[in-house]
């Protein structure tokens, strides 16, 4: 059976609380056993103990926190579902190869009750042990979606309530002036590239964070973040 790891207390404590996917295997140390009441207390969950240097081994990291786990492969949403509901608020990321950025951005995308977030296929980050871990787990209860051609994606989803924006340090209007209350896509540009021209040209307007210090631009993690807390904050007003 294919399998995928996942490691640390809180990323494999969100597989199970999301319950996408099951468990295979699970390994901790008796110092995480101890102290993580829900590794002994969870109906069903049987647990290895093992020692550090195993779970380093499992892992191929020290970053384990005493917590390793096989689980079922991780289960991508379908990116046109994710668009066609009501007001739907998604965050398009092109070609962003970084898993820490995407982790990130999917934590951004959970607390800012997001609809989903959509990566490219092809030079980008997947979901990978590092992108769970940086994501604290928030990727199990965050809908990714994959699509080969971004450009022709943002294309197809275009409809009168729908709205496709182009994240760039070179728009006029702002992130809080852009209008995030109907349906929203956010797209935001790889590290150090931005977006792709045929990306930014299939999207409908262009939002800007102003800054004021002496940096050009932001981090695209929190770039995204800022924009998408900013289009929760739209929709609760």
């Amino acid at each position: 059976m294919t399998r995928e790891l996942v490691y640390g207390r809180r990323p494999v404590r969100e597989v199970i609380r999301a319950g996408r996917r099951q468990i295979l295997e699970l390994f901790a140390t008796e110092r995480a056993l101890a102290s993580e009441p829900w590794l002994r207390d969870e109906t069903g969950l049987r647990v290895h103990v093992e020692r550090e240097g195993k779970l380093n081994e499992l892992a191929g990291s020290r970053d384990h926190q005493g917590v390793v786990a096989y689980c079922e492969p991780y289960k991508y949403a379908d990116a046109h579902e994710l668009a066609a509901g009501e007001r739907p608020l998604i965050a398009c990321l092109d070609q962003v190869t970084d898993p820490h950025n995407l982790g990130a951005v999917c934590r951004s995308a959970d607390g800012a009750g997001a609809t989903g977030v959509v990566v490219t296929e092809h030079k980008a980050a997947r979901v990978t042990p590092a992108v769970c871990r940086a994501s604290a787990g928030a990727v199990e209860h965050v809908q990714i979606g994959v699509v080969v051609n971004l450009a022709r994606y943002l294309t197809d989803l275009k409809r009168g309530d729908l709205w496709v924006w182009a994240a760039a340090g070179d728009a006029e209007t702002p992130v809080w002036s852009a209008d995030f209350t109907t349906g929203a896509v956010l797209v935001f540009g790889a590290e150090g590239r931005g977006l792709r021209p045929l990306v930014r040209k299939s999207c409908d307007d262009a939002f800007a964070i102003p800054l004021a210090g002496s940096v050009e631009s932001l981090n695209v993690s929190v770039a995204a973040g800022v924009s998408l807390f900013e289009a929760a904050r739209q929709r609760r007003a």
